[in-house]
């Protein structure tokens, strides 16, 4: 198995009919997916997602792919093909398309549905091809075939991509529930053929390779969801990502046969539903879904309330709720479902809330203790099915984390591809196909790119790493005035702490430290401010540092008169 090493420099140029694959997201993490192919000159785009903010990133709110590398090569882009429709696959789409809007869309008509309406919200009117799956598509020089796959969410697709270097398969996000609500199955069949044909290279989700076995049929969880239900005493209060059409689907179920109402909060929830429902994705019995302004004149037992927040997102509605920051009060004997998944990075946040619903007197169902919820990518057993059926010559892991990565290697190799042709790369990592052999040849740029308001790529790692020193160890701010001519200092230092923990008043023992150390400076000629500064910060950081054992931003200012 081929490997990316930190000595890695800057690709060579793509040999003529070789094919460069090159991930900008999603790999050593699980989110921000994104990956360029390239052939002739030309490029094709997969995904193009967003990772979600962890809390050593305080004040962000995503974190996108880095677009350096092809920033000055968007008209050789002939499209972006978008796998299926969750965040960490499109949401990064409207922030490629502010640098050129006209770039093709290409996806399942749910998935272009809920990326259109994104770009709405930022002005954008997208070129887009609608596809199914069965369908093939010339995209420029890509040859691009879709094929169905079983997701949690529906419409998602698989892409296999044709060059004359040979044909990658990109899976996107799949399981294999046999028994899908929909009815629509990950078409083994259709992998079965393009097997036949050869695949040259497979690029496949690695995010439950690590778990045994195959992930249980989303329909298990209505038997489950039917005895939350059934014991509920009040309001059902039911958090869930704003794109998981099926779950949702199986709650307008259940609430409709206990005969309760259900109302939406938050608006991508309200959006994603709108959108899935008018689209016939999602079945809705008359006079089952109410206005939430509405709920006041029903009683507690026949509401149902479904939102987002079931990653423990500080402004999602079930984070408020759980502060109460919200409309919606917990009150005593409310059933709160959190029917998801952890991602990783995201655990302290979830539980965090589940303590804050607890505290209010809710009874909270999770998937530590009920079976609430079932994961929508392939476990170990099912990937080691997909690659005997696939038979690829070559493999790369993409969709997850190291562990996942290595893990999902292992199982192609259990099955058959020799080691030599499986390539784990992480983000950045450049990968040609030549001549049937898949080999990392480079690496380019592939940092993370942060989102702040309306701040795109202006907060860098330092600014994190200020801010997340400001919320451990606080502030201190040192104004000293000098005097021009002399350098000596012109009356007392004034000091301020926020956040610190330590007294203003303590900071009476450093002002004769920095008294003498201007005092020095100014008998060895050193005069200039931002010197003066450096040598206060220096001075206040060993004294705080000596007596309090913390390190917290000092920030001094010196005024010359």
């Amino acid at each position: 198995m081929s490997h990316p090493h930190p000595e890695l420099g800057t690709p060579p140029k793509l040999p003529k009919g070789g094919l460069r694959v090159t991930p900008l997201g999603g790999l050593g993490e699980i989110g921000r997916n994104m990956t360029v192919f390239e052939y002739g000159g030309r490029l094709l785009i997969v995904d193009c997602g967003v990772l979600f903010p962890e809390e050593e990133q305080p004040g962000i709110d995503l974190i996108l792919p880095d677009f350096t590398t092809i920033r000055d090569r968007l008209d050789d882009v002939e499209g972006i093909v978008l796998t299926h429709g969750h965040e960490d696959h499109i949401g990064g789409v409207p922030y490629l398309l502010r640098l050129k809007p006209d770039i093709p869309l290409i996806g399942s008509k749910l998935t272009l549905a809920l990326i259109e309406a994104k770009l709405q919200e930022h002005r954008i009117r997208p070129y887009t091809l609608e596809v199914k799956e069965g369908q093939r598509e010339r995209i420029g020089v890509f040859d691009c075939e879709f094929i169905a796959v079983n997701h949690s969410i529906p419409d998602a697709l698989a892409v296999a991509i044709r060059t004359p270097a040979g044909m990658a398969v990109a899976t996107g996000d799949f399981k294999m529930d046999q028994l899908p609500l929909d009815g629509r199955l990950t078409d083994l069949h259709a992998f079965a053929r393009l097997s036949e044909e050869g695949i040259d290279l497979l690029l496949s989700d690695s995010t439950n390779a690590e778990v045994p076995g195959f992930v249980p049929p989303e329909r298990d969880i209505q038997n489950v969801l039917r005895t939350v239900f059934a014991n509920a005493q009040k309001r059902i209060i039911v958090a869930s990502f704003a794109s998981h059409v099926h779950r949702i689907q199986q709650i307008l179920d259940t609430a409709h046969e206990y005969g309760r109402r259900v109302a939406f909060v938050g608006r991508s929830m309200v959006r994603n539903m709108g959108i899935a429902r008018d689209l016939g994705y999602l079945k809705v019995p008359a006079g089952l879904v109410v206005d939430v302004k509405t709920l006041d004149d029903l009683p507690d037992d026949e509401v149902v309330l479904v939102c987002t927040g079931s990653q423990g997102e500080p402004m999602a509605a079930l984070s408020r709720m759980a502060n109460r920051d919200h409309q919606i009060r917990i009150v005593q004997g409310d059933t709160v479902i959190l029917a998801s998944s952890l991602i990783p990075g995201n655990e302290n946040a979830v539980y965090r809330v589940i303590n804050g619903l607890t505290r209010w007197g809710a009874n909270v169902v999770h998937k530590g203790n009920a079976k609430v919820h079932v994961s929508g990518h392939a476990s170990a057993g099912e990937l080691l099915y997909f690659y005997n059926i696939c038979k690829p010559k070559n493999l790369m892991p993409v969709h997850g984390e190291w562990r996942h990565l290595r893990a999902n290697a292992e199982l192609g190799a259990l099955t058959g591809v020799p080691k030599d042709h499986i390539v784990i790369a992480e983000d950045g990592v450049v990968v040609d196909l030549i001549d049937g052999k898949a080999k990392i040849v480079g690496k380019v740029q592939a940092g993370y790119v942060y989102v702040d308001g309306l701040s795109v790529g202006d907060v860098t790692e330092t600014s994190l790493k200020d801010r997340r020193i400001l919320g451990d160890e606080g502030i201190i701010s040192v104004f000293i005035v000098v005097d021009s001519s002399s350098g000596k200092i012109v009356g007392a230092p004034h000091i301020q702490a926020r956040g610190s923990g330590i007294d203003d008043s303590a900071f009476s023992a450093v002002v004769p430290k920095i008294e003498e150390a201007l005092n020095k400076s100014a008998q060895d000629g050193v005069m200039e401010p931002h010197q003066l500064q450096q040598l206060v910060r220096r001075t206040v950081g060993k004294w705080v540092s000596d007596t309090y054992r913390r390190r917290p931003m000092i920030l001094p200012v010196v005024v010359e008169v």
